[in-house]
């Protein structure tokens, strides 16, 4: 980064704040990237453990999203806390990010229609019967999506209490907190989705009744963890995996009114975007704290991290801020935009579905000389 550009140490950024129980050391978060480094039954390791105890100086990390359920998953070797194994697995990497001195939630995904039998042996469930638009990742390469099964209310119910059970499985692995995935075409977003949530009963239709499964799963996990310990992910506007709210004017204020009277301790809003009236309007009617993701481009995230979208975002009202490629490529991401040094460049070919340190714990942290320590 030019010296010209640095934003100086003094930079509300780097200024400490508190979340709930957690004292923060900075306002910059890990934000959830998945990385597919689980063990093939979702058991997360030794590599997964060294990869965010690399990454513990962030202010918060919200480790990446993990399935409730076997059915949830959408990919091979993302990991799960819903067995013992994973449970365990998981306590291994928040003591090891404990050790170095850093803070973790864990974001909860269900992948609803993103999955596929031969990566999780079941036949997806979703709101409705409606395949994902596109192939997806399995164990044997690229597939079409298979027609998922429409939930009946046992499921729906069963799928709460998961969701529960999953939160308090994570915070005796160690978690300080859960972040409940309600963004991205996954499960709880395709309640949302207009396209996706065909059904005429209680759970779809009007807003009302397409903003109630995301409304009871945080309800569940709050009444099990303490509301101190839930965050809530939102993406608004988003299509990816096929996602068409159809109308996110009128849902997210009704879906943000709601979610206020569980009074979770964060809401997290991807691509967020200070030039868009929805920002303004999210931060008037959420009262409580505001993560802001920016999206950024692939220019924007070599010539500094996302620094500039960052500071723009705290100084438009959001309280903290999330960053993710920063973080893949920098185990010290943090120091490296506090004092203004050269990022290291991104290698997009280990993002995802590959399952070794290359790409992922490989990447060189600031060379330490005898007069900076």
């Amino acid at each position: 980064m030019d010296q010209t550009q640095q934003i100086p140490s003094a930079s509300r950024l780097f200024a400490p704040a508190r979340l709930g129980g957690l004292e923060l050391p900075s306002r910059l978060v890990m934000a959830p990237l998945t990385r597919t480094r689980a063990g093939a039954d979702g058991v997360p390791g030794e590599l997964m453990a060294t990869h965010y105890a690399q990454r513990a100086s962030a202010g918060l990390i919200i480790a990446e999203a993990t399935t409730p359920n076997a059915v949830g998953q959408s990919y091979p070797h993302i990991p799960g806390i819903h067995t013992p194994a994973q449970i365990a697995g998981w306590r291994r990497v928040t003591d090891a990010v404990h050790t170095a001195g850093g803070r973790l939630f864990l974001q909860l995904q269900h992948g609803g229609r993103v999955g596929h039998p031969d990566t999780s042996g079941h036949v997806p469930l979703a709101p409705s019967a409606v395949p994902l638009p596109e192939p997806l990742h399995t164990p044997s390469g690229f597939q079409d999506a298979v027609v998922p099964r429409a939930m009946t209310e046992r499921d729906i119910r069963a799928t709460i209490a998961d969701f529960a059970t999953a939160a308090r499985n994570a915070v005796s692995a160690g978690f300080a907190g859960v972040e409940v995935h309600s963004a991205n075409g996954h499960l709880l977003h395709q309640f949302l989705s207009q396209n996706t949530n065909l059904r005429t009963d209680g759970w779809g239709g009007s807003v009302e009744g397409r903003i109630r499964f995301t409304v009871e799963v945080v309800r569940a996990v709050v009444e099990a963890v303490g509301p101190e310990r839930v965050g809530v992910r939102v993406s608004p506007g988003a299509t990816v995996n096929g996602a068409q709210e159809g109308d996110t004017q009128e849902l997210y204020p009704a879906l943000l009114k709601a979610l206020a009277d569980l009074d979770p301790v964060y809401l997290h809003q991807i691509s967020a975007d200070p030039d868009e009236p929805l920002f303004a309007e999210i931060r008037r009617t959420w009262a409580g704290t505001l993560v802001a993701n920016p999206a950024l481009t692939r220019e924007e995230v070599a010539a500094d991290g996302g620094l500039r979208r960052a500071e723009r975002l705290l100084a438009e009202g959001a309280d903290l801020v999330s960053l993710g490629r920063g973080f893949i490529a920098n185990p010290d991401f943090a120091e490296r935009l506090r004092t203004g040094a050269p990022l290291n460049e991104l290698r997009p070919e280990f993002l995802m579905h590959v399952h070794g340190a290359e790409g992922y714990n490989d990447y060189p942290a600031l060379e330490r000389t005898a007069t900076s320590r």
